[in-house]
């Protein structure tokens, strides 16, 4: 009978090619699955949910995204969660502003956006040495806002406008053109708007 050593960073196991079969096969079901539940989610969903209904650990998770993300799979990462990027828009209107100001003002940019009914997609800046950065947000509420910034302060990160001296770009979904004029009118009176 021929054995296969299989050594993974826990534990290294000696599996007959039955046994072997059976756990390579669960792995790239597990990983067609998680697949399947982004196609089908209309909202980002936590490497623990996912690692809940797969009954495996987050960790698990994580590396199989880490995997799928390597074979070609356009899976963004957000602070809510995963979603996969060739799921159409949610959003009639996208559109990007430019902005800028400076750690005081965040909170209120932020307000001023999902309170006039947009969603906050993504920030982005241009960087002198690693050139554009994006950064997924989905922020849509007050709610989400304050969830965003209280895990920058308690990471003892800075947003990514520090990096260009408060200017950067955000996207903005929104259900229809005039909500966005709204909020690009709010913002100019704010003097954000560039």
């Amino acid at each position: 009978m021929i054995f296969i050593y299989v050594k993974t960073p826990v534990l290294s196991l000696t599996l007959s090619p039955f046994f072997a079969t059976i756990f390579l096969m669960d792995t790239l079901r597990r990983r067609k699955e998680i697949i399947r539940r982004l196609k089908e989610s209309s909202e980002p969903m936590s490497a623990s949910s996912l690692a809940q209904k797969l009954s495996v650990s987050r960790q698990v998770i994580v590396g199989d995204v880490a995997i799928l993300r390597a074979s070609g799979k356009d899976i963004v990462a957000t602070p809510k969660g995963y979603f996969l990027k060739e799921n159409p828009s949610f959003f009639p209107v996208e559109e990007t502003i430019a902005v800028k100001h400076d750690a005081s003002q965040l909170k209120e940019e932020l307000y001023t956006i999902v309170d006039c009914g947009g969603t906050i997609m993504d920030v982005t800046v241009e960087h002198g040495i690693y050139g554009q950065l994006t950064g997924q947000l989905n922020l849509s509420s007050r709610y989400e806002v304050d969830l965003f910034l209280i895990r920058l302060e308690e990471n003892n990160v800075p947003p990514l406008s520090q990096l260009t001296h408060g200017i950067h770009l955000h996207k903005i979904g929104c259900q229809n053109r005039e909500i966005f004029d709204i909020i690009k009118g709010k913002l100019s009176l704010l003097n954000i708007l560039l």
